[in-house]
């Protein structure tokens, strides 16, 4: 599969601390976190990129190359000048060809299931969603109950918040889509893009994905995401360590009765925190000794679906 990233961006408010670095390669915990993407990338079986280019172009072409060396190919777009997130895919039209393909941006963080993403895309548009408690800093995306979009609010204040799901900057599109870019001037996909696509009809869908995500466009979110990474909140793409997620919690007692007595069925041992094991994988889910939270450990799939469980259960325990 194909898959764009957007690397063209200066990082004008990360610059207090990246002294200039552009901002896809900072690095998390020791490696760039371009690199961090392409790893996620091609553990969802994309193995064909192509990288927007504006700031520092060849400080990202010496850093990955041709990809080779990363299990994948790169090929690169330079952009003289900026023409917007859109208009950098646009750029990219003779690398997509004929079929769906990604976008992601350079700048974010994230341990997503992609492919399940693109399994999800039927036509059009199809926006991965992550849930924030604090929403304001980024474009919030309205769903009707079946994930078909139905508006869009860019950076709202707290008086319009109608709803805690916002756009991650990661976007299914089919090749069609392209046609509606403009040549002859930048384009935003939030601002530009997509609401006129809505006008016009075209199918768009949300997807709510499982997992973490931080947009590090700022000093404080830069440093929360390293955080994240050493505790276990964000799964680094590319680690050799079975797959690890943190779950905090009110009352981490509470939380594993509850989990306890909804896998019983499933034959769950309890003998050492709670282990299932299935046909699917395997999960073992246990309190943190330190805080108030749960750590799941295991196979990718089976550590997903406790976690999915487990914060389930946490909203509607009172």
């Amino acid at each position: 599969m194909k898959a764009v990233i957007l690397t063209g961006g200066a990082g004008t408010r990360l610059q207090a601390v990246s002294g200039g670095l552009p901002k896809p390669l900072m690095p998390l915990l020791g490696t760039p976190l371009l690199e961090r993407t392409v790893a996620l990338l091609r553990e969802n079986g994309f193995d064909r990129l192509c990288l927007t280019l504006c700031y520092q172009p060849q400080a990202i072409r010496d850093r990955l190359g041709d990809g080779s060396s990363l299990g994948v190919h790169i090929e690169y777009r330079l952009e003289s000048t900026p023409l917007g997130t859109a208009g950098a895919v646009r750029n990219c039209a003779g690398f997509v060809g004929r079929d769906p393909f990604l976008v992601m941006s350079g700048d974010s963080a994230c341990d997503f299931d992609l492919r399940r993403l693109m399994e999800e895309h039927k036509e059009g548009v199809t926006i991965a969603l992550a849930s924030q408690a604090e929403p304001l800093p980024y474009g919030l995306v309205l769903t009707d109950r079946d994930g078909r979009v139905t508006g869009f609010l860019e950076k709202p204040s707290w008086e319009r918040v109608v709803t805690d799901r916002v756009s991650t900057g990661i976007y299914a599109l089919s090749p069609d889509i392209l046609s509606y870019i403009p040549a002859d001037r930048p384009c935003d996909f939030a601002r530009d893009l997509f609401p006129r696509l809505l006008e016009l009809g075209v199918p768009m869908r949300g997807v709510v994905m499982d997992g973490y995500w931080c947009d590090i466009g700022t000093p404080r979110a830069y440093y929360q995401c390293n955080l994240d990474a050493l505790d276990g909140l964000y799964q680094l793409p590319g680690g050799q360590r079975p797959p690890r997620r943190v779950v905090p919690c009110r009352d981490r007692a509470r939380l594993m009765r509850a989990m306890s007595e909804a896998l019983a069925e499933f034959g769950a041992d309890l003998t050492d925190g709670l282990t299932l094991s299935d046909s699917r994988g395997r999960a073992h889910l246990a309190p943190m000794a330190d805080r108030s939270a749960l750590v799941l450990e295991g196979d990718s799939a089976a550590v997903r679906r406790l976690e999915a469980l487990a914060k389930k259960l946490e909203a509607s325990l009172k």
